[in-house]
């Protein structure tokens, strides 16, 4: 499960072992179609930790992480950025991208 989470939850969970962060808005076509394939990848990785935050609702944190297009998927290991994926792409597409930095 895709978690909605705001700066302060975030902050909480950041030094997680391995987290996916999905950075979107409600008003973002791309980002509903992204929607789903993070939900069957969250159910499909149990390693992971996945998360979403609306950029509208945390802008402080979107211009930390440097979000300039969304949707913007980072993967966060250890604290750290490990990988940063930016815009719409398939369900295999993201599936590799998460196997790669983690």
């Amino acid at each position: 499960m895709v978690k909605k989470i705001n700066s302060s939850e975030f902050e909480q969970v950041k030094n997680n072992k391995a987290i996916i962060v999905d950075f979107s808005a409600e008003w973002c076509g791309p980002c509903k179609m992204l929607a789903p394939v993070m939900e069957q990848l969250s159910d499909e990785i149990t390693d992971v930790e996945f998360y979403n935050i609306d950029v509208d609702e945390n802008p402080d944190l979107a211009r930390e992480y440097r979000i300039m297009n969304i949707p913007a998927v980072i993967a966060i290991k250890g604290g750290q950025v490990a990988g940063q994926q930016i815009g719409l792409v398939s369900k295999d597409d993201m599936k590799g991208f998460i196997d790669v930095v983690f």
